[in-house]
C-alpha cells in the first residue's frame, strides 16, 4: 500500500498507459469528465474505485446527463453488451 494511501489521499503514483476503448463508449465518457471539470484519468479512475467498493460511481443527475450523452453519441450500448463486442476490421465503415 501506499504511504497514506489509506485515508483516501495522500501520496499516489500515477504512469501513462495505452488502452482501446470503443469510439463511442470514449466520446461519452470524454464529455462526461468535462461536464465534471475532471481529467478522463481522474474520471475512470473514481469509476473504478466506485466499483471496486461495489456502489455506484454515478448518482441520478449524472445518469440523466449519460442518457442524454449516449443519444447524442449513438450509444446503444448497455452492460449487457460487456465482454461480447466484436471489433470491425480496420478499413472497413458500417453502413
Amino acid at each position: 500500500m501506499y504511504p497514506d494511501s489509506r485515508d483516501g489521499g495522500g501520496a499516489i503514483e500515477r504512469v501513462q498507459t495505452g488502452v482501446r476503448i470503443e469510439k463511442r463508449i470514449l466520446k461519452v465518457m470524454k464529455a462526461l469528465a468535462e461536464y465534471h471539470d475532471l481529467t478522463l484519468g481522474d474520471l475512470i479512475e473514481g469509476i473504478v474505485l466506485h466499483a471496486f467498493d461495489g456502489k455506484t460511481p454515478f448518482g441520478p443527475e449524472s445518469l440523466k446527463l449519460i442518457a442524454e450523452l449516449k443519444t447524442i453519441y449513438h450509444l446503444d450500448l448497455d452492460s449487457s453488451a460487456s465482454h461480447k463486442l466484436i471489433e470491425r476490421k480496420p478499413g472497413r465503415k458500417k453502413k
